[in-house]
């Protein structure tokens, strides 16, 4: 069956209608004409598995990376960029029905300061889209940069030289599973982390890394196909910084950053550009990326944070800036007195604000609140049900994530309507 890509669908997929039915295919793009060739439904959608680009939009752009159409990560580097940050508004614009600018990320090649590359026995590299055992081979990733290259060719020459077993998920065997490469874009500063099967790591794997600034080996004893798992040791310094304007972050293999650092700052200033008053709550408040950023502005600061070894890092991080904020281990559910502060910033993760949290802000009834949002869809439910008591002042869109059709929302909502 053949039809033109009429549009972009919210999820970045191309919208053919062939007679009745709407198909979903993946990297095209309007104008494309496409052949489709099988479908699969999946919740109520149909979505292309087997399908050609017959004649290609003029629209398109060359995609940089050669792993592109396969590989899992970018779903939009055909699109040119300004027609990505476009999308991303108009998603935004009708998700929350007002006009939302999106302001986009400086970088579009090298700005993610984190990847988790597959090791296994199908190739080192990413999962192939559609499937969650299969692997696409890569020599680097133009997302995050040129040290992926090196890293990849230093871990395929440890491979050479020890001949280590690599992981087969299906079967849950294999010692080699993970290598998650991280880089303070702005500090230049460089990790590895080895995750791996419990087994023998040979003495000589540091050396194969040795232009990394950290060195980490985890062991992941479970059959979960996870990037990360228990600390085993590490070579060289413990942790990497990361800096964002005048606050540097210590960075570890177990702890959250936001990907896009280039854009971090950018998220940074926007949150502390709309928070009021003197007082501040930061919940979910993880590594205390906004926290300590308010802190070193003056702002009187608490975080709480559910995850202890996070509010660990906060702790240990707002020490190294010499700021005055406290973060402690605390549930989103059980927060007392949210009317004691001017301000309470949240970035929940993608389900959204716990219920017991939403009727706790209608009771509590702080003056100020500034959500940051990595789900669009969950964000406008929790807007429905804070309404009525608190009215939308600010929406914009930021994106951290070019080449995906993800992107961050901040809004600030303010008590009254």
């Amino acid at each position: 069956m053949r039809g033109i890509v009429e549009r972009l669908d919210h999820e970045g997929l191309g919208v053919v209608r062939m007679g009745k039915r709407e198909i979903h295919v993946p990297f095209t793009a309007p104008g494309d004409v496409v052949e489709v060739k099988k479908w699969r439904k999946k919740k109520r959608k149909l979505t292309a598995t087997d399908f050609e680009v017959v004649e290609p939009s003029s629209s398109r752009v060359e995609p940089v990376c050669p792993s592109f159409g396969v590989c899992g990560g970018c779903l939009l580097q055909h699109v040119p960029y300004e027609r990505q940050v476009e999308f991303k508004a108009e998603k935004l614009s009708a998700l929350l029905g007002m006009d939302v600018e999106v302001i986009p990320s400086p970088v579009i090649y090298g700005h993610r300061n984190r990847i988790d590359v597959v090791i296994s026995t199908n190739g080192i590299g990413f999962r192939r889209r559609g499937t969650w055992w299969d692997a696409v081979d890569i020599e680097w990733c133009p997302v995050f940069g040129e040290s992926s290259r090196m890293v990849l060719r230093s871990l395929r020459e440890f491979i050479e030289d020890h001949a280590p077993s690599l992981y087969e998920i299906r079967k849950n065997e294999g010692f080699l599973r993970y290598i998650v490469i991280r880089e303070g874009k702005f500090t230049g500063e460089l990790m590895v982390n080895l995750v791996t099967s419990e087994g023998e790591l040979p003495a000589e794997f540091p050396e194969y890394f040795d232009y990394a600034d950290s060195v980490y080996w985890s062991v992941n004893r479970t059959p979960s196909d996870v990037s990360y798992g228990e600390i085993e040791r590490f070579w060289r310094s413990e942790f990497i910084r990361e800096r964002l304007d005048d606050v540097t972050y210590l960075i570890h293999p177990n702890s959250f950053f936001q990907t896009n650092s280039y854009q971090a700052v950018t998220l940074v200033r926007k949150v502390a550009e709309l928070v009021e008053g003197g007082k501040v709550l930061d919940l979910y408040s993880g590594v205390g990326t906004f926290g300590i950023y308010l802190a070193k502005r003056g702002f009187s600061v608490e975080g709480i944070e559910v995850n202890p070894f996070a509010v660990e890092m906060a702790n240990r991080t707002a020490e190294l800036n010499g700021v005055d904020a406290a973060f402690r281990v605390g549930q989103d559910r059980d927060v007392e007195n949210l009317s004691e502060y001017d301000t309470v910033i949240v970035d929940p993760p993608r389900a959204g604000l716990h219920p017991k949290l939403i009727r706790k802000i209608l009771k509590d009834k702080p003056q100020s609140i500034v959500y940051v949002s990595c789900n669009p869809k969950t964000l406008r439910a929790n807007l429905d049900e804070l309404a009525g008591v608190y009215s939308l002042e600010t929406a914009v869109g930021i994106d951290m994530f070019p080449h995906t059709p993800h992107v961050e929302t901040v809004v600030k909502l303010k008590l009254g309507v």
